[in-house]
């Protein structure tokens, strides 16, 4: 496989939704690759799924891996993860996931800071959101140097205020549909503006995002 989406300076916008499955080195687990190095090594960024049953033989990621749980339950040796999970598993982690009811993940591997050691687990059902600006609403995931990472809730006809993207810009749309001036973009999907790109955000109806900023 060649390598994709691998220009950072460049935007990317992926309807995740529209892209057919590929298949992996395991049995039972297919992926969407949205930024790829290698074929099974290196940077990548991924919707994965694991039918039922499906197991991922044992591995260790050099430099972290970062899952938020889509749907089903996400399972390794330590530990069950529900849809709503958030995961950090950190440089030189190892671990051998499976899934017995199947699940739908969005992956990004390798693309820890080496000295960014925290394992980090929060079940975003039920963890509380804070205040952002306006009717935003914010839940925190992780943050480390310039990389924040959040959830952000969207209420009806929100407006944000026109900004720039300090080191770059990555979004999910996880429901509902995010606009700017650039488009509209439908749940799921993957878009990545590169360092001091600009837009102006709304929304017609309640969205929930993943964002993570700072990073590229």
């Amino acid at each position: 496989m060649e390598a994709l989406n691998l220009d950072l300076q460049q935007p990317v916008v992926v309807e995740t939704a529209a892209m057919s499955w590929s298949g992996s080195r395991a049995e039972g687990v297919v992926r969407k690759p949205l930024e790829r190095e290698l074929a099974e090594a290196g940077r990548a960024t991924s919707i994965v799924q694991f039918q039922p049953g499906a197991r991922f033989p044992p591995h260790t990621h050099a430099l972290g891996e970062e899952i938020l749980v889509l749907d089903g339950v996400f399972s390794d040796e330590a530990g069950d993860y529900p849809a709503g999970t958030y995961l950090r598993n950190p440089p030189g982690s190892r671990h051998a996931p499976h899934s017995d009811p199947g699940c739908t993940l969005f992956v990004k591997l390798e693309q820890f800071a080496s000295e960014d050691r925290d394992k980090v687990v929060v079940d975003t059902r039920s963890a509380p959101f804070q205040p952002g600006i306006g009717g935003l609403r914010v839940l925190h995931l992780h943050s480390f140097g310039t990389e924040h990472t959040a959830l952000v809730h969207w209420p009806v006809g929100e407006r944000f205020q026109p900004h720039r993207h300090w080191g770059g810009e990555e979004i999910l749309v996880l429901s509902g549909e995010f606009i700017d001036e650039h488009g509209r973009y439908p749940a799921g999907t993957w878009m990545r503006s590169p360092h001091l790109s600009e837009h102006n955000p709304w929304v017609e109806q309640e969205t929930l995002i993943y964002v993570k900023t700072g990073h590229l």
